[in-house]
This record gives C-alpha cells, structure tokens and sequence, in this order.
C-alpha cells in the first residue's frame, strides 16, 4: 500500500509541476495571468482612444504584451499620435507605449 501511494504522490508532483510550469511565462510569452491583465489593458487602452473625439479610433490598433502597449494604424496628423500616445499613457497598467502609428499619405 504504501509503494502504491508513494507512487501516486509522485504522479501528483509532477501533474502539479507541469501544470504550474505550463503557466509561467517566458520573455516571449506570457503566463495566463498576464494574459488577462494585458487583456483588460488593451480593452481600456481602445475604450480610452475611442471616447477621445479628435481620434478615429477605428484606424488605430493596440496590442498589449507584459504591460507594454503598441499603438499601430494610421491617423490624420502629428498632433493625432501625440494624443494617442498621452491617452495611451493615462491608462491604469500601462508600463510603457510604443507607437508605431503613421500620418496617412506619408
């Protein structure tokens, strides 16, 4: 009897290391935890960029990574990324901005 719960601790262990392990993130991807958070960050980051009038939120994406939010997409002027940049920043979460936005027709 005890060889046989000795061999379930054991397989209990390692379900429970792989399971644990299997979320942890890596400097490429994100644990399931920081999935969610960067979720919730992207949600509040688009709702921001969309109640901001002088923005045409529909051109512009945002992507979050480990709190990191990458702003893409084209917008009408300098001052457009500007802007898109500070609401960006005023976002609860946000670690930092990168901003990849265009002026059209440059």
């Amino acid at each position: 009897m005890t060889q046989l719960n000795n061999r379930f601790s054991t397989f209990f262990l390692i379900a429970l290391m792989t399971f644990f392990l299997g979320c942890a993130s890596t400097p490429k991807q994100e644990g399931t935890g920081e999935y969610l958070d960067d979720s919730v960050i992207t949600t509040k980051v688009k709702t921001a960029i969309f109640q901001e009038p002088t923005l045409k939120s529909t051109e512009i994406s945002v992507e979050t990574f480990k709190g990191v939010v990458q702003l893409s997409g084209f917008v009408s002027s300098e001052a457009d990324i500007d802007k898109a940049t500070e609401v960006t920043r005023s976002v609860e979460g946000v670690k930092s901005v990168k901003n990849a936005l265009q002026v059209k027709g440059r």
